[in-house]
């Protein structure tokens, strides 16, 4: 017989997020605490320019609480209208009281606090993601300037090529995460807040409609949207792209680190390598294996995000409720992602004899080693700062 613990998703499938803060970040309780958020945010916003008592704004910020909600009774009772804002409400009114209760999402539809709810996850989600990407420009930087004249074999189309420096293949790794880092913090700043009442009018807001979309969102941190965005998706549309850049961009690193370990190369190891049910010598790759199913799983969940901008009217049916657990997947998955790029990075064992050893037969087809502007272009790259792209 089954139960609502035996229900629970802990992870066990995806570990790569499992005990991340990007997990924590994105789970039920924090999603629910986000539309809490929002719904205190409005009744305060409201207060503010006198559509609502103060009194009625503290109760409400008093009963946001999401540890003191039954979270599986909301989940349940959210079948019958299509989200989990509709049960929060009915609870967030009784527990804020019978003179704050008229106060509560006053003039607001559902998807107004739960789109909102999923910015604030994302601008929540995205600082851990930023961290851990921090970390690994760190690392990968000191990785280039500590090998900047490391020769190793460079190969193109599986076989290698001609002799390059371990430290601009670092620098290049860096390059990357410096970009997704860059395109994500940009996003972070433009994450909107969302308010538009039943149809996108704000019409049950009164004359001070506008004023009041900019006291919300300075009041949820989110950044203030020229119009409610319904069925307008780009926010999302371009979260879920910079997602998938960042993905592919640690998926690029660990693609490379999972050639270079190979037994038969072994120019670089994880510092911690995995175990093996079947053979116990083997110490695998866990890290880059865990960011490579990342970075395949990303472009789907975009292409999700991004088939979303085709929504009807003026709220649609489907195209927005495809976005939820789409969005949490894609946030989680790559602040496990991160997460790994970090550790794998700042452990990374970097075996420059044996990239000495790899690199005999082409020195001899070659009569040589010439790694031409490797240095150089590694000491280029190491110029471009985290700073620079914020």
């Amino acid at each position: 017989m089954s139960s609502p613990e035996q229900g629970q998703d802990v992870g066990l499938l995806s570990p790569v997020r499992v005990g991340s803060a990007a997990e924590a970040a994105t789970g039920d309780l924090a999603f629910l605490q986000a539309m809490l958020d929002a719904e205190a945010a409005l009744t305060r916003a409201q207060a503010g320019l006198g559509h609502a008592p103060a009194a009625a704004a503290r109760s409400v910020d008093a009963a946001a609480r999401a540890e003191s909600y039954d979270l599986r009774s909301i989940a349940l009772r959210a079948r019958s209208g299509g989200n989990p804002v509709i049960p929060l409400i009915a609870d967030l009114r009784a527990r804020a009281g019978s003179d704050a209760a008229p106060y509560v999402h006053r003039g607001a539809t559902s998807q107004d606090i739960l789109d909102t709810a999923a910015m604030l996850v994302a601008h929540r989600t995205l600082g851990v993601v930023l961290h851990d990407l921090n970390r690994t420009a760190g690392a990968l930087g000191r990785l280039a300037a500590a090998h900047r004249d490391t020769a190793m074999p460079g190969r193109t189309l599986t076989q290698q090529a001609v002799p390059t420096t371990f430290g601009l293949k670092a620098a290049g790794w860096r390059a990357l995460v410096l970009d997704a880092a860059g395109r994500l913090t940009a996003l972070r700043r433009s994450l909107p807040a969302q308010l538009g009442g039943a149809a996108g009018t704000l019409a049950a807001f009164g004359p001070d409609a506008l004023v009041l979309l900019g006291r919300y969102a300075a009041e949820t941190g989110l950044a203030a949207p020229a119009l409610p965005w319904h069925t307008l998706r780009t926010p999302v549309a371009e979260l879920g792209s910079g997602l998938a850049l960042t993905a592919g961009a640690l998926g690029k690193l660990a693609a490379d680190v999972l050639v270079l370990s190979r037994t038969e190369i072994g120019e670089v190891a994880e510092g911690v390598g995995g175990g093996s049910s079947a053979m116990p010598h083997k110490a695998n790759p866990v890290r880059a294996t865990l960011i490579a199913a990342t970075a395949r799983q990303l472009p789907a969940l975009a292409a999700v995000l991004l088939g979303s901008l085709a929504a009807e009217d003026e709220r649609p049916a489907g195209a927005w409720h495809a976005e939820w657990q789409t969005l949490r997947e894609a946030l989680r998955l790559t602040g496990g992602a991160a997460r790994d790029a970090a550790e794998l990075t700042e452990g990374l064992r970097v075996l420059p004899d044996r990239m000495r050893t790899n690199l005999v037969p082409l020195t001899e087809i070659l009569g040589g080693v010439d790694v031409g502007s490797a240095p150089a272009l590694t000491d280029r790259a190491l110029r471009r700062t985290p700073e620079e792209d914020r």
